[in-house]
């Protein structure tokens, strides 16, 4: 994720100085666009989210096969100065990850007991998702305009099986319904004749612990974790 940022980043830069040293000056599309004091628009988008595991005790890594998502949702803009806006990104994130946990993880249990659905738990997630964050950009460059972007978002996960009473020896492996992320974004703002396009990509990372542990202390499912959180990439494309 690190390397995307950066080949992300590095691609902007370019792009940038291509611009600048390059390009003749041209028509401007859309020029008064940016200086609205509000702005609206929508994303649709890709996501790709994993889980990173800190353990109570040494033992092998817990493995976190990943499965592509799909974001969808509003945009609104306020503009604080020039360079500086402040945005709300509400919407749906809806993602599935597979857990896969090593045979190590049931060394008390019979082998007789152990089947193999044991083995593994798959988590759908449909995240209602609220960012808030701060736009940095540059001076536009004819009809192109980098920028970065920070924030930080609160979800509610409907699918988080939190209230649950059955747990994983039920085959429910439950997780908090509130989480906090926060996030960091590269992104271009394309002009066109009569609309603005912004391909964004962004790391997402939670905040909080998410899991919700079993009701036995010595579950072989969630006895050894200290700490659960996502984390991954989400690519959006934003219209306005």
């Amino acid at each position: 994720m690190k390397k995307i940022i950066i080949i992300f980043s590095l691609f902007i830069y370019c792009q940038s100085a291509s611009a600048q040293m390059f390009s003749r000056e041209k028509l401007q599309h859309k020029p008064n666009v940016d200086k609205k004091l509000l702005s609206w628009g929508y994303y649709l988008g890709y996501n790709s989210l994993d889980f990173k595991f800190d353990y109570t005790n040494i033992s092998k890594d817990i493995i976190t096969e990943k499965s592509g998502g799909f974001n969808v949702g509003l945009l609104g803009n306020l503009r604080i100065t020039e360079h500086i806006d402040l945005r709300i990104e509400p919407g749906l994130v809806i993602t599935n990850r597979k857990i896969l946990f090593d045979d190590s993880y049931f060394s008390n249990v019979p082998p007789d007991d152990l089947k193999p659905s044991d083995l593994f738990r798959e988590l759908k997630a449909t995240y209602v998702y609220l960012p808030l964050s701060l736009k940095f950009s540059t001076t536009r460059i004819n009809n192109l305009r980098p920028f970065v972007q920070v924030g930080i978002a609160t979800a509610l996960n409907l699918s988080s099986n939190e209230k649950n009473p059955d747990d994983n020896s039920n085959g429910t492996f439950r997780t908090k319904s509130n989480v906090t992320f926060y996030e960091l974004g590269v992104g271009i703002d394309f002009y066109f004749q009569y609309f603005k396009f912004s391909p964004t990509i962004k790391g997402v990372f939670a905040l909080n612990d998410e899991l919700v542990r079993d009701n036995d202390p010595n579950s072989p499912w969630t006895g050894n974790l200290e700490r659960m959180q996502s984390r991954g990439i989400f690519i959006n494309f934003v219209i306005q």
